[in-house]
């Protein structure tokens, strides 16, 4: 199964496209569950969104955005550069840049998943009670941890594997975890 999205672009692309255009979905998701009540019981400092290139469009609730179609469309050209390249000189490239991006993104699912648990469970109900408030500085720091683990997770499984797709997914989670931490120190 691996050699179907390896061993040719197009299955890559598309589930790259799938899964960016998820991750945009549930942010909205969440945000607007944020928004609409959930907000009421956990604050965060600032916008509800981490990546300050999409926090207007978070923020603003905005469906369509063109800030996240360019990303697509760049991220998508990235990927066919990378497949060129791998094809020209040596072929692990793509497997890494693919796993790069996909891993990165189902790490952040992971996060969009429990927000829209949790959330939904304090929009109208009594199952979480009181208010607890995150500083901007603490949420990207969790973030930073949260990265930072998932790396390691990959990380242990590119030993036990030698995938190359597994460690791209290790580096862009690690990068994820520093870019964050960066982030915070600047807060």
């Amino acid at each position: 199964m691996p050699e179907l999205f390896l061993d040719r672009l197009w299955p890559g692309l598309l589930a790259w496209t799938v899964l960016y255009i998820s991750d945009y979905s549930l942010t909205i998701m969440c945000a607007r569950l944020y928004q609409g009540g959930a907000s009421e019981k956990m604050a965060f400092e600032g916008s509800y969104e981490i990546t300050p290139y999409y926090q207007r469009d978070i923020d603003s609730l905005r469906r369509l955005s063109p800030r996240f179609f360019a990303a697509l469309l760049l991220s998508l050209v990235w990927l066919v550069l990378v497949w060129w390249l791998a094809m020209e000189i040596w072929p692990p490239m793509y497997s890494f840049g693919l796993g790069a991006v996909i891993l990165l993104e189902l790490a952040i699912h992971m996060r969009h998943i429990r927000n829209l648990v949790l959330f939904r469970a304090m929009v109208g109900s009594d199952s979480i009670r009181g208010r607890i408030e995150y500083p901007r500085r603490l949420m990207l720091r969790i973030s930073s941890i949260e990265g930072l683990a998932f790396s390691g997770m990959f990380a242990v499984i590119f030993l036990f594997t030698g995938s190359w797709f597994v460690l791209g997914g290790a580096f862009t989670c690690l990068s994820l975890a520093g870019k964050h931490l960066r982030l915070a120190r600047n807060v």
